[in-house]
């Protein structure tokens, strides 16, 4: 520890993150890398320079298409080296000009063929889930976004390619998550961080830092979730949307819940709550459409769950299903999950069952590791109890692809 001090050093993997755990109790409150001073910067940065991080990009989605044996292999970046590419996107330098020489001229009429991409090949993950269509997705990157990456543009252009081939990136990291992928997804996530910066494009980046607090969450590293969210927050303040602020905050109230800090859980509840107020869907961005009625509610239901509080937890589950409807597949079996969870903790045992059952007929058809997760989270907490509901419902919940029994 004095080699820590002394040197300015930071210790690998998980250290720092440990270290956290034993001094934020003594202080009285939950500490973050940050707070401690591990996360790396200035000359330690990993940051490259705008083409370097396009040639890694690429050999990362070439070597996805080849399902080359390194990436299987590869671990999840861990401790300070987590955190340290969102710094990086909020702190300078930033790119001055991003214009290039290519043989091939890059148009706007490009730049839109890549986002209504991302649009189409968003609507079929939501559909069948991330296991069919990240292939689909990583052919995509290799065969068309490639050759614009590597073409000719001028500085306006190339900020808005660096945008819509980063959506398309940032969308194959969260195919790869749903696909049992995450350190796979982890890298695509960081990659779409660096061209979320090139484009210049604030509100961009903070999505991709949502989606890599979201990863983070279901990984249970809590601290990296809130670290996460509080850059985004700060760095893009003034330029995300209300949707985007609303979800950052409800990953953070649950964070802390998961960590048992009751104040700091309510006063992100409240925080999204506020935000949540001022939603407009008309003006949102696309990427922000997950943010839909409803999932404040099933957040926080989550959020509460965790503190053992559960009456209140149940009232917002309920609430996350009423506008249930109005949201795709994937997001109806989430909230169904969370309600049968909380049904189940409270004794509800035949309602619980009832609920989960309506989940299976959502998630029928889709090949999702996060929904067979989630499938599997409900089957662990009714399969103590033995009654011809739950038993029904264990039956049937056998024959779902990937459901661990």
């Amino acid at each position: 520890m004095a080699r820590w001090i002394r040197d300015s050093a930071i210790p690998r993997g998980d250290v720092p993150e440990i270290i956290c755990e034993i001094v934020g109790p003594r202080v009285g409150r939950v500490l973050s890398l940050a707070e401690i001073g591990m996360i790396r910067r200035g000359a330690e940065s990993c940051d490259v320079e705008l083409p370097q991080a396009v040639d890694q990009a690429v050999a990362l989605w070439r070597g996805d298409l080849g399902n080359r044996v390194f990436l299987a292999g590869a671990s999840v970046i861990e401790g300070p080296a987590a955190i340290a590419p969102v710094f990086e996107w909020e702190n300078p330098p930033h790119e001055v000009d991003v214009s290039r020489r290519g043989a091939r001229p890059v148009s706007l009429d490009d730049v839109e063929a890549l986002m209504a991409a991302r649009r189409r090949y968003e609507q079929m993950y939501r559909r069948v889930g991330g296991v069919p269509v990240r292939p689909r997705v990583v052919a995509f990157l290799n065969t068309s976004v490639t050759p614009l990456l590597k073409g000719g543009h001028d500085d306006g252009v190339g900020r808005g390619l660096f945008r819509a081939a980063g959506g398309l990136v940032a969308l194959a990291g969260i195919c790869a998550y749903d696909s049992g992928r995450q350190a796979l997804s982890q890298r695509y996530l960081f990659h779409a961080l660096r061209m979320a910066k090139a484009s210049g494009n604030l509100a961009f980046g903070g999505y991709v830092v949502a989606l890599l607090a979201n990863q983070a969450m279901a990984r249970a590293k809590h601290r990296y979730v809130i670290q996460y969210c509080e850059t985004a927050l700060r760095a893009a303040r003034g330029h995300l949307s209300p949707a985007l602020a609303t979800d950052l905050h409800t990953l953070q109230a649950k964070a802390y819940a998961r960590l048992g800090d009751r104040a700091s859980c309510h006063a992100h509840m409240r925080s999204s709550e506020a935000t949540a107020s001022r939603i407009s869907h008309a003006d949102e961005p696309p990427e922000t459409e997950y943010v839909q009625p409803g999932l404040l509610e099933c957040q926080h239901a989550e959020a509460l769950s965790s503190l053992g509080d559960l009456m209140p937890a149940q009232e917002y589950a309920e609430e996350a299903l009423r506008s249930a409807d109005d949201c795709h597949l994937r997001g109806q079996a989430h909230r169904l999950a969370t309600l049968a969870l909380v049904l189940a903790d409270r004794g509800a045992l035949d309602q619980a069952a009832a609920t989960a059952e309506t989940m299976l007929d959502r998630a029928e058809g889709m090949e999702s590791d996060r929904i067979a997760g989630r499938i599997g989270t409900v089957v662990t907490a009714l399969r103590p109890f033995d009654t011809r509901p739950v038993r029904e419902f264990l039956a049937r919940a056998r024959h779902q692809p990937g459901v661990p029994l």
